[in-house]
């Protein structure tokens, strides 16, 4: 069974490929290191450093597989690609609340770059849904738990 296909842009491959990198090499040598040092104190049935260890690799052992799953169905974002006619996924838009306030820049990316810090949402997100397929000088409205947001999208670039 195949599994979904995720979208990427190439800055959050690149950083999915790093992690797991990461994740393979230092993390699981630490681990084992840990692991190694818990078995040194002994009676394992008491060996709060052993669960603990244990209990990491099997964390770290389970990031790994969800990345690998990831890498396999991944669809890199064609920058040259993107328009800049309609709102798509790998879109920067800049958005003025109707009601006033400070604009929003965000970065439309796939569920997996998610980074709300650096303003990147997923197009699976309500405002991110919101703006899916909008023009420029278009109002979208977003339901929020404060009520309907409604914001005009003021710049669309790649």
């Amino acid at each position: 069974m195949a599994g979904k296909q995720t979208v990427m842009t190439q800055e959050g491959l690149a950083e999915l490929e790093k992690e797991l990198e990461q994740l393979k090499t230092v993390t699981r040598r630490e681990i084992a290191d840990k692991i190694k040092v818990a078995l040194s104190f002994g009676d394992l049935s008491e060996n709060s450093e052993y669960d603990e260890a244990k209990n990491e690799q099997g964390i770290v052992e389970a990031r790994i597989a969800e990345i690998e799953a990831t890498l396999k169905n991944v669809k890199v974002l064609d920058v040259d690609e993107l328009s800049t006619e309609h709102v798509s996924l790998g879109n920067k838009v800049v958005l003025k609340p109707l009601d006033g306030g400070k604009n929003l820049s965000l970065y439309l990316v796939g569920s997996k770059e998610v980074d709300m810090k650096n303003g990147k949402i997923s197009d699976e997100s309500p405002i991110g849904k919101a703006c899916i397929g909008k023009k420029l000088g278009e109002v979208v409205e977003v339901e929020a738990p404060v009520g309907l947001k409604r914001y005009e999208i003021l710049e669309i670039d790649k």
